[in-house]
């Protein structure tokens, strides 16, 4: 996701009025009347990936009453797959995710939420949306309500996904594994959007290219020979090729790769020994590679592989106790939006709501998303995936006035404000789809 960085902000003014297609005050009246009260409820009721139960069945419930929506639990674990047909045309996947975060909740809001759960590793943490998952899926309720009632402006198919587990990078892969591509119609095109708490209200940001980077999980298992630590003549001591391992990987980005191309090599934990004064036979670096090209990808993959071996024949170590290197399924490639596909979702959107609208900040960090998956290039479906402005303008003036900071994703202090965002999350998608699928008239 983004990361919060105020100086990027203050080429922001306030949030333009916006125009508004014809059918936004019935978005209005589906704020009030439903999508506001199950936005407090998912927010109230997260769960942690893989086991989101409750929330999968409640999103089933929700789609099964709308008219004309087919509805298929346990896709790929917990997933959920709506189909709504309406005549000949082509098929629009619209993705939602729906995990929570093992953080607990400092939002300070009156609906923050309190749930304690184990996660798929049987740890108990509290969890929260601490990444707008909540907003996402109420998005997704919103344009399918729009899309049933607005049947005589389209003709086609869309496929609302219900996606587990993107927090750990695998319920999409899961999810196709399960046949989603044969099972349901294969899409044309595929859609999501993310809130983001880093831009104002009213705002959104679609851009071709890059749309997530690249991460991949890494565990390195190193091995050493236990001794007395005041004896480590006797023993290899697997904390020392660590350290040399996590200094070592700290010339990938700086010397193998072009200054002028992103890439991300962090150690995020480094566990080893239990005592003072015993050498471990055993040391475990776990690490978050990430990258905006699958060329670079690959030389860092390659590359930690590399060091790690070579530590360890450094050290003498024997072949059979090299270093291991693992690259967890928690992978997903770099998410790109389809050149074409996005230049005509900028034209309908801009259309739609003004150009004022689109917004194009420079990237501040390297987050990660699996819709990947959905439109990796052998599965010709061609992607678009777009950012929806989640905090008050108010709120970015504050803080560079010496006010409380504006908490990014992933924090316990996230806070996003639900009314505009979701409306304009469920309006903007809905565009989207009617662009796909038929017109629909935008009113200033």
């Amino acid at each position: 996701m983004r990361s919060s960085v105020l100086l990027c902000l203050a080429a922001f003014a306030a949030s333009p009025a916006l125009a508004a297609p014809a059918f936004a005050p019935a978005v209005k009246a589906d704020y009030e009347h439903r999508l506001g009260a199950l936005f407090d409820w998912f927010h109230r009721n997260p769960e942690l990936s893989y086991k989101e139960t409750n929330t999968a069945a409640r999103m089933a419930r929700e789609l099964r009453s709308i008219p004309g929506i087919e509805v298929t639990e346990g896709v790929g674990g917990t997933g959920v797959v709506g189909v709504m047909r309406n005549g000949d045309g082509p098929a629009v996947l619209v993705r939602a995710d729906m995990d929570g975060l093992p953080l607990k909740e400092a939002s300070g809001l009156a609906n923050a939420s309190t749930v304690v759960q184990a996660g798929i590793d049987g740890v108990q943490s509290p969890v929260m949306h601490a990444c707008g998952h909540d907003m996402h899926m109420t998005s997704l309720v919103g344009t399918a309500l729009r899309l049933a009632a607005m049947k005589e402006a389209w003709r086609g198919t869309v496929v609302f996904v219900v996606q587990p587990a993107e927090e750990r990078i695998g319920g999409a892969r899961k999810m196709l594994e399960d046949g989603l591509y044969t099972r349901f119609p294969k899409p044309d095109y595929a859609l999501a959007l993310h809130v983001d708490a880093d831009s104002p209200t009213g705002t959104l940001i679609a851009d071709p290219g890059i749309a997530a980077s690249s991460s991949d999980s890494v565990d390195i298992t190193i091995h050493g020979v236990g001794a007395h630590g005041a004896y480590p003549h006797q023993g290899k001591d697997p904390i020392v090729m660590g350290a040399e391992i996590v200094l070592a990987l700290q010339t990938l980005v700086s010397r193998e790769i072009s200054p002028l191309t992103p890439g991300v090599v962090t150690v995020g934990a480094f566990h080893a020994g239990a005592k003072h004064n015993i050498i471990s036979d055993r040391a475990e670096l776990q690490l978050t590679v990430r990258s905006d090209d699958e060329t670079v990808r690959r030389t860092l993959l390659d590359g930690i592989r590399r060091i790690a071996q070579n530590v360890g024949r450094m050290n003498g170590m024997p072949e059979d106790r090299l270093p291991e290197v693992k690259v967890s399924i928690e992978s997903t490639p770099v998410t790109l939006n389809d050149g074409a596909l996005t230049a005509r979702m900028r034209t309908a959107l801009a259309a739609a709501f003004g150009a004022a609208a689109l917004n194009s900040p420079p990237r501040t960090g390297m987050g990660a998303e699996d819709f990947a998956y959905f439109v990796q290039p052998e599965l010709g479906v061609p992607g678009f995936y777009f950012y929806v402005g989640g905090t008050p303008q108010a709120a970015f003036d504050a803080a560079r006035a010496g006010g409380a900071p504006v908490a990014g994703h992933h924090s316990p202090f996230f806070r996003i404000d639900p009314e505009p965002s979701v409306r304009l999350g469920t309006e903007a998608m809905t565009v989207a789809v009617l662009e796909l699928l038929g017109k629909v008239a935008a009113t200033p």
